[in-house]
């Protein structure tokens, strides 16, 4: 009887900024503390530590991240170590577990894994992302219709973060597991009396100021551009992620560039309200962060919400036009009450629904049913 070894299997991870590489790392630390063996396979990172973090041994393989410089399209393409890699680890492993079946890892890791017989698990972030790159949508397009719909189908179960993501998965396999991402509440949680003018002097953000925060990469998908363009005097638009190449020249517009999460939980009290209105996500864990750390939230009307049973009058769902957009965070500006009472309405949803122990707890219970009664680790 040995303890329960978990190969988890994404194609970026922390230091690399991204919700999916967040998700992963957060699993990763979880099941390691409960007691699991837990490796992550990723691309390598410059910035990234050799050691285990956490308890968690992460193994970075050398990737040509091109495809991102160049596109904003997070996409490592790896060589032929990755196949190296996969055949040591999931060797390993007791159940491997793909993050999102569009990258290169998760083709190779998720084959090797039906090939030996290795309970296969799969969490599918996202459907097919709009892109205004036609070459990226046929991309998105021929994989899933290929190696995707494989990996959909050899998985023991595939889990999803909204409906509208099990309804894509749904046209590859029958069953699909909702299961909705954590958030660690110690970290992220509504600043205290004093604490918001204080970090707002931390990043000279004006003090006096109603401040719109938006966390991610300068892409479409995330809105940053249909962001930009409801900027307005009544309040000042703050960017935390990736720089732009080009900035506007505005003193209502404030970009700090990527953060470290605990830098990025304190940008979070700094604020008066989230908004990102993007498009084709699960359902994002900057949402979730925000909402615990009690801010009003603004985001896109997505149907896939729908099982998350969201209070439409204290978390504002929009169609993405810029114009609505203005209007409601001119609306929230002039109204400190509202924003109080949608901050509380927040931090509150999130304390009751946002749970990375239960979250784990789940996986772990399929990871053990998968196994033979005489293989279950003690």
């Amino acid at each position: 009887m040995t303890t329960l070894r978990i190969l988890l299997v994404s194609h970026y991870y922390p230091p690399h900024v991204g919700g999916i590489e967040n998700v992963a790392a957060q699993q990763a630390r979880t099941l390691a503390a409960r007691g699991a063996e837990v490796t992550v396979l990723t691309s390598a990172s410059p910035a990234a530590a050799p050691a285990p973090v956490d308890g968690v041994r992460v193994v970075r393989v050398p990737a040509w991240n091109g495809v991102e410089d160049r596109t904003g399209v997070p996409f490592p393409v790896f060589g032929p170590r990755l196949f190296r890699a996969v055949r040591e680890w999931v060797r390993w492993a007791d159940v491997v577990h793909l993050h999102d079946t569009l990258y290169q890892s998760s083709w190779i890791a998720g084959v090797r894994a039906a090939r030996t017989g290795t309970p296969l698990f799969l969490t599918q972030h996202v459907a097919v992302v709009e892109h205004p790159s036609a070459v990226v949508r046929a991309v998105q397009h021929a994989v899933y219709r290929s190696i995707g719909r494989r990996l959909f189908r050899a998985s023991r179960e595939v889990f999803v973060v909204n409906d509208s993501v099990g309804a894509f998965v749904r046209r590859f396999r029958d069953d699909v597991e909702l299961l909705p991402n954590g958030v660690d509440t110690a970290r992220y949680r509504p600043a205290s009396a004093g604490e918001t003018r204080l970090l707002r002097e931390r990043w000279g953000l004006p003090a006096d100021r109603v401040l719109v925060l938006f966390v991610g990469r300068p892409v479409p998908k995330k809105g940053y551009d249909l962001l930009l363009a409801a900027r307005h005097p009544d309040y000042d638009l703050v960017f935390a992620g990736e720089r732009p190449k080009h900035v506007p020249e505005d003193p209502t517009v404030h970009h700090l560039g990527a953060m470290s999460p605990d830098e990025l939980s304190r940008l979070y009290r700094a604020c008066d309200v989230f908004a990102l209105p993007s498009t084709a996500e699960g359902f994002p864990l900057t949402v979730q962060e925000a909402m615990a750390s009690g801010l009003p939230i603004v985001t896109t009307d997505d149907p896939g919400y729908a099982s998350y049973g969201l209070d439409r009058t204290q978390v504002a769902l929009l169609p993405r036009e810029a114009e609505i957009l203005r209007a409601t965070l001119r609306s929230l500006a002039a109204d400190p009450a509202r924003r109080a009472a949608m901050g509380r309405y927040s931090a509150r949803y999130a304390a009751a629904r946002f749970s990375w122990p239960k979250h784990v707890q789940r996986l772990e219970e399929s990871y053990l049913a998968a196994l033979e009664p005489n293989e279950v680790p003690a």
